[in-house]
């Protein structure tokens, strides 16, 4: 997608459809998931996927990412981002999968996509505990303008935020104040860094959010060494 609106937009509505219900803690976890990667059986097309840490202890409620897919992807393609990193950092990872080529807000606002994130959230709360203070939402391309949009609407949920070669903030509301790690390629010729992210961050900043920006010398992709400094980031313990 293009990068206009890059700046994005706010809105003051507590109905509007961005906006989560889903939270850990209200129920008890059942039937917990086993370590793995796994569907939740949410949809019978698309389904969402769900990854377990090896060596996830039961009695400790665990961290909670989840992972969006670009343009055209999968739930197996969001998973495949951050799974790698899961079982070092002990991080579950939550990938839905969009119901049309794309997240709806890219193209024609919130909504079904909203509907599965909350119903896949709320079967990953109900099978695993998870620390209310230690959820973040991170993508790729349009799935990193979907989560800084999503991210920014529902601040009370997310913690942190992980964009990595975002388009554009899609227009929602604003609610807490999540920190936010953004990358992307100075060689971008999908989303050109110039008319997204370089016009992005000053506006994040500029509204008082936590920002750590990466610039890499690539293309439109996500390096390695850049999901390690991102996972890194994500250490929940460290003070903020």
């Amino acid at each position: 997608m293009s990068g206009c609106n890059a700046g994005g937009g706010r809105l003051n509505n507590a109905a509007h459809p961005a906006l989560l219900a889903a939270r850990p803690g209200e129920v008890s976890p059942r039937s917990p998931i086993p370590p793995g990667s796994h569907p939740l059986d949410v949809e019978q097309e698309r389904d969402s996927l769900v990854h377990v840490p090896a060596a996830l202890s039961p009695d400790e409620p665990a961290p909670l990412l989840v992972s969006l897919h670009g343009a055209g992807g999968d739930a197996v393609g969001g998973l495949s981002l951050l799974t790698p990193l899961a079982d070092q950092y002990k991080i579950v990872i939550l990938s839905p999968a969009s119901r049309g080529s794309t997240w709806d807000a890219i193209r024609d606002g919130y909504g079904p996509d909203v509907d599965l994130l909350n119903r896949s959230l709320e079967e990953v709360f109900r099978s695993v505990a998870i620390d209310p203070e230690r959820i973040g939402v991170a993508g790729f391309s349009d799935g990193a303008s979907y989560a800084l949009g999503l991210g920014l609407a529902n601040g009370g949920l997310f913690r942190r935020l992980l964009a990595f070669s975002p388009g554009f903030i899609p227009v929602g509301p604003r609610n807490g104040k999540p920190a936010v790690f953004v990358s992307h390629g100075v060689n971008d010729t999908v989303l050109p860094i110039r008319s997204t992210s370089r016009r992005i961050i000053p506006a994040l900043e500029d509204d008082g959010y936590d920002v750590t920006y990466r610039e890499f010398d690539g293309p439109h992709t996500v390096p390695a060494d850049i999901v390690q400094e991102a996972a890194a980031w994500l250490d929940w313990s460290r003070p903020r």
